[in-house]
């Protein structure tokens, strides 16, 4: 497989926690070998379980998480692991990602996000 952003980042977190590979693994509750090659690239990153467990061992905030979530998911050719159950629980979702898709326009995702900021900014 080799080293992947997400890999990069869990070992670069690690050590800006001066924390060691056997700690994780250990507060995680994985084999210091499991965890050593999901850091060192030679696995694909966990199911989101584990991976929580891992990053709530390094102290990782919430908004943090959904960093590792983005990378994770690219290392593994698939979707954030925190999107994939809202995708597959509303229609609606998955009829607008595939206009999405088959407008090409990253632009258009412009202004939903626009207009999702608004919403969220009116219900707060």
């Amino acid at each position: 497989m080799g080293e992947t952003e997400f890999s990069k980042l869990l070992r670069e977190r690690r050590k800006q926690q001066l924390i060691t590979l056997s700690v994780v693994a250990g507060k995680a509750g994985i084999s210091l070998p499991y965890y050593s090659d999901i850091e060192f690239g030679r696995r694909y990153p966990p199911d989101r379980e584990i991976l929580d467990k891992i990053l709530d061992a390094l102290y990782v905030s919430d908004a943090d998480k959904l960093v590792f979530y983005d990378l994770a998911g690219k290392a593994r050719s698939e979707a954030p692991m925190d999107l994939p159950e809202y995708i597959n629980e509303y229609e609606e979702v998955r009829y607008a990602l595939r206009l999405a898709k088959d407008n090409g326009d990253p632009k258009v995702w412009n202004k939903v996000i626009d207009l999702l900021e608004k919403e969220r900014g009116r219900k707060q």
